[in-house]
């Protein structure tokens, strides 16, 4: 597996996201909600890979919910970088692209996603197919 790593700009956040897929092969998707997209939110996933997401100071972590409140949203305090979106029913995630140092081999045309007409149940279905498990350090 390669291991791609990044963070917030601060350095408060770190991530490791773990897979075999090669970063021009990775689906990128650009979620058309409206917090994504005040974000310039890129995101990527691997079912069969791994993120893993290691915080300094908690405290300075921000968990931001809306719509279905079915994620967290994992934003910065100190820098407001928005890092990733972890499941709340199952420890699953999707890292923003924007956050890891080798971003720009991340080079495929995003994939404009709209998933407002989903409900709970299907949204929940669709992270647990299709987002990667995470691991979670607080320091």
């Amino acid at each position: 597996m390669t291991v791609h790593t990044g963070g917030c700009h601060c350095g408060n956040i770190r991530l490791e996201f773990s897979t075999e897929l090669e970063p021009p092969q990775t689906e990128v998707r650009a979620c058309q909600c409206s917090f994504c997209i005040r974000h310039g939110s890129r995101a990527v996933a691997d079912p069969n890979g791994r993120l893993v997401i290691s915080v300094k100071d908690q405290t300075q972590l921000q968990r931001y919910q809306f719509g279905l409140r079915t994620a967290d949203y994992l934003i910065c305090r100190q820098c407001g970088v928005y890092v990733a979106a972890i499941a709340r029913d199952d420890a699953r995630a999707i890292v923003i692209i924007n956050a890891l140092d080798d971003r720009e081999r991340f080079n495929r045309e995003p994939v404009r996603v709209d998933f407002d007409a989903e409900s709970r149940a299907q949204r929940q279905a669709r992270r647990r197919t299709h987002w990667m498990p995470v691991e979670m350090s607080l320091g």
